[in-house]
C-alpha cells in the first residue's frame, strides 16, 4: 500500500476529507494573520514576531510546491500549520488566563510545543537524508541506524535551540528590550530537551512511511539537478 493509500484510509476512518484538512490550514493561518494584528495593537514584540515566523513557516510548503514542485500531502501541511499556530497562541495574553499567554498560564503547553516543533525537525531530517540516501551510492543507513540518527538529530537540534533561547534572553535584558522568547530555568530547560527526544521518537517509530512521499519528490529533484551539470 502506497503512503498516499494509507493516508487516505486513515482519513476515512477518521471521517477527514484532504479538503477539509486544507480548509483547517487555511484557517488556522487566517487566525494566526489576527494573532499578528493583536500583537501590533497591544505592542508585543514576542507576539508579532513569533505569529510572523509562524506565517513564514506555513508557507513553505507552497513555496516548495511552486518552485521545486514538491508537493505535500494536506495532512503534512497541517501538521506543520498546527504546530506553528500553537506556538504563536502561546505567545498571547488571553482574558481566560487573567491576560497571561498559555506558555505561562498553563505547564504543559510549552512541552507540546516543544514536541511539535521537534517532530517536525525530525520529519525534515529524516526526508532529505532518504532522498540523499536514494541519491547517492556514498550514504546507506539502515533501519535501525536511521532511528538512532533521528534521535541523535533531534536532541542536538534541541540544545542548539535552548542555547538560542538562552542568548537572545540575554541579549533582551542587555538592550532592554522584550524577550522574543522565553527561558524559565533549568529544569524547564531538561524537560523541554526530553520532549523534544519524544517528539522525534514518534517520528522515528510512526512517522517515517508518511515522509517517503517528500523524500521521494526530493530525490527526484536531486537526480533532475545532477543531469543538468
Amino acid at each position: 500500500m502506497s503512503v498516499r493509500e494509507r493516508l487516505s484510509s486513515v482519513r476515512k476512518r477518521l471521517h477527514v476529507s484532504e479538503q477539509a484538512e486544507s480548509g483547517l490550514v487555511r484557517f488556522l493561518q487566517a487566525v494566526m494573520v489576527g494573532i499578528f494584528a493583536i500583537g501590533l495593537y497591544i505592542g508585543n514584540a514576542g507576539v508579532v514576531v513569533n505569529a510572523a515566523v509562524g506565517l513564514l513557516v506555513t508557507q513553505l510548503p507552497s513555496v516548495l510546491e511552486r518552485r521545486y514542485q514538491i508537493t505535500m500531502d494536506a495532512a503534512l501541511v497541517l501538521w506543520i500549520t498546527t504546530a506553528m499556530f500553537l506556538h504563536a497562541l502561546g505567545t498571547l495574553p488571553l482574558p481566560g488566563m487573567d491576560f497571561l499567554s498559555p506558555y505561562k498560564a498553563v505547564w504543559w503547553w510549552d512541552h507540546m510545543t516543544h514536541a511539535l516543533s521537534s517532530s517536525l525537525v525530525a520529519g525534515a531530517a529524516y526526508a532529505v537524508t532518504r532522498a540523499l540516501e536514494e541519491h547517492t551510492d556514498y550514504i546507506e543507513m539502515g533501519p535501525k541506524f536511521t532511528f538512532v540518527y533521528l534521535l541523535v538529530f533531534v536532541m542536538a537540534f534541541g540544545v542548539f535551540w535552548e542555547l538560542i533561547e538562552f542568548y537572545i534572553g540575554v541579549a533582551a535584558q542587555l538592550l532592554g528590550t522584550a524577550k522574543v522568547l522565553t527561558q524559565y530555568g533549568l529544569d524547564d530547560t531538561v524537560l523541554d530537551l526530553f520532549y523534544n527526544t519524544m517528539g522525534g521518537l514518534l517520528v522515528a517509530v510512526f512517522g517515517t512511511a508518511h515522509l517517503s512521499g517528500v523524500s521521494d519528490q526530493l530525490r527526484a529533484r536531486f537526480e533532475s539537478d545532477s543531469a543538468k551539470r
